[in-house]
């Protein structure tokens, strides 16, 4: 279908007006993370079919598309047209129109989350440690628990020495079956966001000993010149007895009390989705909770990791977000932060835990030795690179879309991800190719085959790789410039604010 073309005046305009919308910048992930509008968020256009039902799940909303001036937001009209999106629109003259009218294009990604987190840091006061004096406080008399706030599979790839792993959204049911009450506590994460907000959750939850977060995180315990543990396991969480879980009610109770956080019940929710809104559902427990049951029509999204990473969660500013927990004490510290960044957070109390059968396994086919024609990998571009069966072509969908070479039928498409071999599927398909067969798979299942895998450490090149975003890609792997580079990115955040950009954010205060 064909979209109406808006000015960036108009843009601007509409993200302000108090109505829902959502701004989408179909660029592939690295040339998104070079430069965007700050409440773009991005679905590329390699996975369009597969991310945007998930991220927009109303049809009617209203959304704006843009691309880097290209062309390519047309053909993504047409796509979300047929997933049956009815009210698009395309932002005129893309990302440098947005420039060119003289407004921000702000590097990195989790923009709002990350820029939250300095502003509650700047207007809640939150105590921190350098690394330097955190490895005092270790050597000292009354050495903190030194708690990580981040998911456990960056705890895995590296950690404090010493340190334990805590997402962020469970430090507050959880700290007090980790250590006694009144020890002092240290929260870190890899730079500063999540170190700030995981301290101050502890604040929120009434935890009686000091708090501190870790300032600038495993980057700034390296800048120190200390060494990073590398390939701990972060553990199981450890459970909650019945008097902490009815501490935790008592607390949640308290801050929803507090703090006006708005509360329903199922019933309540199933009259909301009859409404013009759209609605977003999320279990913000652990994930083995969640795999061991939860509310239906519930997906999980931790809390700390739906904090630190809204725009990769939802993409309709606006929409009404509703949190569900066991105790509401997870989902009360989530919707704090939720609506201090202006995001509609409520809490669902009362609906069933109901064990839900996963979903079977989609059926693939076979791999077998290459068949004639073509042979395309719809892998990453850095997954390419290490790792691609012997004689394959590395394809993006992007780059399929404007180069629209000619391939030998038939043309098999393998990769990794299959929502990127469906997105190249399909652009095959629209471009008229007919012998197309897609195999999701990887090393191991192309070697199970008896097929030959090689690498290739330049190709793509660092240019063609645009789903890889280059911007102080490596801060965590010993390139200390670059760690440096990106704290000061970071922390630079708040002085590239326009006024409605700092206005859409404010931490909530008790009432």
């Amino acid at each position: 279908m064909s979209a109406a073309r808006i000015s960036v005046a108009k843009v601007r305009a509409a993200l302000t007006d108090g109505s829902e919308v959502a701004l989408i910048d179909l660029r592939e992930f690295g040339r998104y993370g070079e430069g965007h509008p700050f409440f773009a968020v991005n679905i590329p256009f390699s996975r369009l079919e597969h991310d945007a039902p998930r991220l927009m799940p109303r049809r009617a909303v209203r959304c704006i598309l843009f691309d880097d001036g290209d062309g390519i937001a047309d053909r993504g009209a047409e796509v979300l047209g047929a997933l049956g999106y009815g009210d698009l629109h395309i932002m005129e003259g893309g990302a440098p129109g947005w420039a060119a009218a003289g407004h921000t294009l702000f590097k990195g990604v989790n923009l709002p989350s990350k820029t939250f987190g300095e502003i509650v840091e700047h207007e809640l006061g939150t105590p921190s440690v350098s690394a330097e004096e955190l490895r005092a406080m270790q050597e000292g008399g009354r050495a903190p628990v030194v708690l990580d706030g981040r998911s456990a599979g960056e705890f895995t790839k590296m950690s404090i020495p010493g340190a334990r792993s805590c997402p962020n959204a469970e430090l507050g049911y959880r700290a007090g079956q980790m250590t006694a009450p009144g020890t002092p506590i240290v929260v870190n994460c890899a730079g500063r966001t999540r170190s700030i907000i995981g301290a101050e959750t502890l604040r929120l939850a009434g935890w009686d000993g000091p708090v501190h977060a870790l300032r600038n995180g495993t980057q700034g315990w390296r800048l120190a010149g200390y060494d990073l543990d590398h390939g701990r396991t972060a553990g199981t969480l450890p459970e909650v007895p019945p008097e902490g879980r009815k501490a935790a009610r008592r607390r949640a109770a308290a801050l929803i009390a507090d703090y006006g956080l708005p509360v329903l019940d199922m019933t309540a929710l199933d009259l909301l989705e009859g409404t013009a809104r759209t609605i977003y559902r999320f279990d913000v427990r652990s994930e083995a909770e969640y795999r061991a049951g939860h509310a239906a029509g519930f997906a999980s999204a931790p809390g700390g990791q739906l904090v630190q990473a809204t725009d990769e969660k939802l993409a309709v500013r606006g929409a009404r977000i509703v949190l569900s927990c066991d105790t509401g004490l997870r989902a009360a510290t989530t919707a704090i932060w939720l609506r201090g960044m202006g995001q509609d957070a409520c809490i669902l109390q009362g609906a069933p835990m109901e064990e839900v059968a996963p979903d079977s396994a989609a059926e693939t086919p076979e791999m077998r030795r290459m068949r004639p024609g073509t042979w395309l990998d719809a892998s990453r571009g850095l997954d390419f690179r290490a790792a691609h069966i012997d004689g394959a072509t590395w394809v993006n969908r992007a780059h399929l879309w404007r180069e629209r070479p000619r391939f030998r039928a038939p043309i098999t498409v393998v990769g990794r991800d299959p929502a990127l071999v469906e997105g190249v599927i399909a652009e095959l398909k629209h471009q008229g190719h007919a012998d197309v067969e897609a195999i999701p798979s990887g090393p191991e299942a192309w070697q199970a085959a008896g097929l030959t895998v090689v690498a290739s450490p330049d190709s793509p090149t660092e240019a063609e790789c645009i789903d890889h975003l280059w911007f102080v890609h490596d801060r965590h792997d010993g390139n200390l410039d670059a760690a440096r580079r990106y704290l000061e990115w970071e922390t630079g955040l708040l002085a590239q604010l326009d006024a409605d950009e700092r206005a859409a954010l404010a931490p909530l205060k008790p009432r």
